[in-house]
């Protein structure tokens, strides 16, 4: 079977909106949700810079009861619930106590680290010979399956209910996943998405590794430089995409609104060979998976509109538009347009692949192509390659048909989905 597959409900707790139309907006306007962190800088990070979603109090009344949130102590919980329950309404589908168990719906809902600071105070406690205060729910705030768990409580899904776990190619390959699924027949819609915790215990690593920018404390929105010949790094960010994917069939059934098909798609690795690693991508494998997906998709590399790519603001960003050009076979004026959600949010890590799809859709169903920060001076070796007109830098309005959305994600994971306005 191959059944078509669409994108029929989206949501999303990015560091620049939180909800579709705020964050629609802000990719329209260049909003950065890069913010200076108080905590990092008492606790001496060198980058003291990240991007994370602001969720009112108030709002957080709107997804929980007041006794879910007694004792909740994991970010990645409430963007992921959040952004999920979000697209679930988008999507028109019923949620709440009185939904029945639906055996034709499913999740597949990734994380990379979940219930870092609910680990932290369970720790302590343990410690403190105190096992008795830990609570009832911190098993699943801690299982990386939690955030699934905590979203089907809403939802009463009841097919697969699942989380995987692929570093920052997580949110991508969930899509992947799910679209699979719904193409063989198994599912007939997956709410499909990812969430990453938020916090100095997430980020430290990272600043250990001194790949964050440290030059920016003082200017938090010029901090992450994706493309340009300045990039000094990725600035640390979290949050959580969804998205309803849906059996086309069913959809037309039931009347909803079609963001966008999800045209076809590849998921492989570079196996840590040929200058692949734990942090740097095998050239080959990525081109690979282009050149699968593309097929996969039915599609030409030139009748692509927008790349919307990994590209961090690390030295890999001119080897990835290389490997673009070549798995393409395209070079200058005929390189489709090449952006990063990243110079606005951050690296979002396990909910980068989630957020830039939804991010990569609404370009499609609001015919726009969001502009690059901090991308003026383009870096040398990606200008050999493309036109700099083909790196905007401010949102451009035209009408796009075809995205190509990559994640390529530590341990060497690669995974490009292609999405498409439906017809």
């Amino acid at each position: 079977m191959n059944r078509r597959v669409v994108i029929t409900g989206m949501g999303v707790a990015a560091p620049n909106g939180v909800g579709l139309a705020a964050f629609s907006e802000a990719l329209k306007n260049g909003k950065s949700g890069i913010r200076f962190q108080p905590e990092l800088e008492r606790l001496k990070f060198r980058c003291q810079i990240a991007g994370q979603p602001e969720i009112p109090e108030e709002m957080l009344q709107e997804y929980f009861t007041n006794l879910e949130l007694r004792g909740l102590n994991s970010s990645g919980i409430l963007y992921g619930v959040i952004s999920g329950v979000d697209a679930w309404k988008d999507a028109g589908l019923p949620l709440g106590p009185e939904a029945e168990t639906d055996w034709d719906n499913g999740i597949i809902f990734g994380t990379g680290i979940l219930g870092v600071d609910k680990f932290r105070e369970a720790i302590h406690l343990i410690d403190d010979k105190n096992t008795r205060s830990l609570g009832s729910t911190s098993v699943i705030q801690t299982m990386a399956s939690g955030i699934s768990a905590y979203l089907n409580s809403k939802l009463a899904c009841g097919n697969q209910v699942t989380t995987n776990s692929s570093a920052c190619t997580t949110g991508t390959e969930a899509i992947l996943m799910a679209a699979d699924r719904i193409r063989a027949g198994k599912a007939k819609r997956i709410l499909a998405g990812s969430c990453s915790d938020s916090g100095p215990y997430v980020w430290g690593g990272f600043d250990a590794m001194r790949i964050l920018p440290h030059q920016y404390n003082d200017h938090p929105e010029a901090g992450s430089r994706p493309m340009s010949e300045s990039a000094a790094g990725f600035v640390p960010g979290s949050g959580a995409g969804a998205l309803v994917v849906e059996d086309l069939e069913s959809a037309l059934e039931r009347g909803a609104k079609i963001y966008a098909e999800i045209l076809g798609g590849h998921i492989n690795s570079g196996g840590q060979r040929n200058k692949g690693s734990m942090t740097a991508p095998n050239s080959e494998g990525v081109k690979r998976c282009i050149k699968n997906a593309i097929f996969d998709a039915g599609v030409r590399g030139d009748e692509l509109d927008a790349i919307n790519g990994h590209l961090t603001a690390t030295s890999m960003d001119a080897t990835e538009v290389k490997n673009w050009s070549e798995a393409l076979e395209l070079k200058g004026i005929d390189f489709p347009y090449i952006n990063s959600l990243k110079s606005l949010t951050g690296h979002c890590l396990s909910a980068a692949g989630s957020v830039e799809s939804v991010a990569s859709i609404l370009q499609i169903s609001e015919d726009f192509i969001f502009g690059n920060q901090n991308s003026e001076d383009l870096h040398p070796e990606i200008e050999e390659i493309t036109s700099r007109e083909k790196v905007p830098q401010k949102s451009l309005f035209r009408e796009v048909n075809l995205v190509a959305k990559a994640s390529f994600g530590f341990g060497d994971v690669n995974a490009v989905a292609i999405f498409s306005k439906f017809r």
